[in-house]
């Protein structure tokens, strides 16, 4: 091996070993902040809305992390912190809708929009509702969740409000 080549190997493994170093102290102090869902249902609300959700086959069209199908891509938006941007009186106005595209407009596919479920007893829309509205995000993952909405529903890019 020439001496051209030797130390172009010796600089080739020095900036491969302090990437090494800066990617491991990276995650040393920036760590995983974990999940950032969580729900404030009790769990026998979490089970009868679950229970509902199954049923109602929500999951063909929305995401929800605790009953998640890693293997389905949904259209219409994750369910994931959507409690931290409605309140539970918004859900069930939603939910008594006959047509829920007057409350929230769509851009899906007729086939994947939001159908009604006013036809539903009031005790499973209030049900829903609740549950709903009990699914939140962190504060941290809050702005991510509002652009992440607003960009699909609106199709237009999210442009933060300023604090002035």
């Amino acid at each position: 091996m020439k001496a051209g080549e030797k130390n172009l190997l010796i600089f080739i493994a020095v900036v491969v070993g302090f990437m090494l170093v800066y990617r491991g102290y990276q995650e040393f102090t920036d760590p995983d902040p974990g999940i950032p869902f969580y729900t404030t249902a009790s769990p026998e609300l979490k089970r009868e809305a679950e229970a509902l959700y199954k049923r109602l086959k929500c999951s063909k069209c929305h995401a929800l992390w605790m009953v998640r199908n890693m293997m389905a891509n949904v259209p219409a938006p994750a369910l994931d912190g959507i409690g931290s941007l409605r309140s539970e009186e918004w859900f069930y106005r939603y939910l008594s809708a006959e047509n829920p595209q007057s409350i929230l407009p769509s851009r899906l596919r007729p086939e994947y929009r939001m159908p009604s479920y006013a036809h539903l007893p009031e005790k499973e829309r209030r049900l829903l509702a609740a549950y709903l509205a009990s699914l939140k995000v962190e504060d941290w993952y809050l702005e991510e969740t509002r652009k992440a909405e607003y960009e699909k529903l609106t199709g237009k890019p999210y442009v933060p409000k300023s604090d002035e």
